[in-house]
This record gives C-alpha cells, sequence and structure tokens, in this order.
C-alpha cells in the first residue's frame, strides 16, 4: 500500500491565494472552476499514484476519490476516460462488452500528453479542459453519479479537489463541450 505525506492537513476553499510555482495546466482548471462559478475545496499533498494512495486523502475532503482509467481500442483510434468507484474492481472484458467496443487496454502515457495534457497518476476529468478537438469519450460508472460530490485531481496529482456531482454534469461538461455515456458495471470480489 502506498503512504502519501499530508504535511499541511489544511482543506482549502477555493484556489490557492498564490499560483507561482504552480503548472499551467493546474491554474487552468482553478480559472475554469471561478469562471463558471463550481465551489470546490483542495487539499495540497505528495504525489499519488495509485488509488490506495488516496486514503487519507479521501478523509481530509469527506470523499472517496473514484478510479480514473483512460483507455483505448487497439487500434488506438477511440480514447475513453472512465470514472468508476475506487473500491470497484475493473474489469475489461465487462467494460468492453458495456460500451460495444472490443480489446481494450490501457492507453499509452504519450496519448495521455496529447490528449488531456495530463501524466500517468494525474488522470481526471479535468483533462477534458484540454481535449478541444474530443478525442475522448468520457464514461461514468452509474455508482460514481449517485455521488453527491466528485473528487479529482486538477491535472496534477500533488493536488486533489471536491467538486459537487452536479455542477460537474450541469456546468462543467457542457463548458468543455463533452457528453457521458453511463455504464454499470459489476461488484467483483478480489
Amino acid at each position: 500500500m502506498e503512504f502519501v505525506a499530508i504535511k499541511d492537513k489544511t482543506v482549502y476553499t477555493g484556489r490557492p491565494e498564490d499560483c507561482s510555482g504552480r503548472l499551467p495546466k493546474e491554474v487552468k482548471v482553478y480559472d475554469a472552476l471561478d469562471e463558471l462559478g463550481i465551489p470546490f475545496t483542495r487539499i495540497d499533498h505528495d504525489a499519488i499514484y495509485t488509488i490506495e494512495g488516496c486514503n487519507e486523502v479521501d478523509k481530509l475532503l469527506g470523499i472517496a476519490l473514484c478510479k480514473n482509467l483512460f483507455l483505448c481500442n487497439s487500434q488506438k483510434t477511440k480514447f475513453y476516460l472512465l470514472l468508476m468507484p475506487g473500491e470497484k474492481r475493473f474489469v475489461t472484458k465487462e467494460f468492453s462488452k458495456a460500451i460495444e467496443s472490443p480489446r481494450l487496454s490501457f492507453a499509452p502515457a504519450e496519448f495521455m500528453e496529447k490528449y488531456l495534457d495530463i501524466t500517468p497518476g494525474s488522470v481526471s476529468i479535468t483533462g477534458l479542459l484540454n481535449d478541444t478537438e474530443h478525442q475522448v469519450q468520457l464514461v461514468i460508472d452509474r455508482d460514481v453519479l449517485k455521488e453527491e460530490y466528485l473528487g479529482c485531481h486538477p491535472c496534477i496529482n500533488t493536488s486533489s479537489i471536491r467538486l459537487p456531482m452536479k455542477d460537474v454534469l450541469e456546468k462543467f461538461l457542457p463548458y468543455v463541450g463533452h457528453d457521458y455515456w453511463t455504464v454499470d458495471l459489476e461488484w467483483h470480489e478480489e
């Protein structure tokens, strides 16, 4: 299990007061959320690379960060961003059947950077801000849609934010010009 150091356990409301030293792609997320009037809480931490590393962050934000998986077909011509509960096991065959796309796999990092301007460990719905050509199809597990809040990274895995789900669906997704497909993935024993 990955341990994540959180030096300052302060949960902040909104963007950092001083964004100097922050990556432009992170600041772009805060700018968009402010422009859309989407309230959010935020915490800064060491880099997180796995869902297991999110445990303390989850507690501090009062949410469970969901898995954000970046997938593609075997020809690398169709790309999918799947949001599913962190504790739900991903079964490729089941997801492939649900979206009627055979032979899915995890997409190579270069496509993650090309389309979403994010790196492994930072995959997030906020990366759709950078998918201006709409190369990535968003897919959300119905269990995620039942939550009041969505937890994610602001395009960098050294911060985590909590967004109202209603605002994600009604303000953020229209702003970035993306729709979403809903899937009902099964719960499997580990």
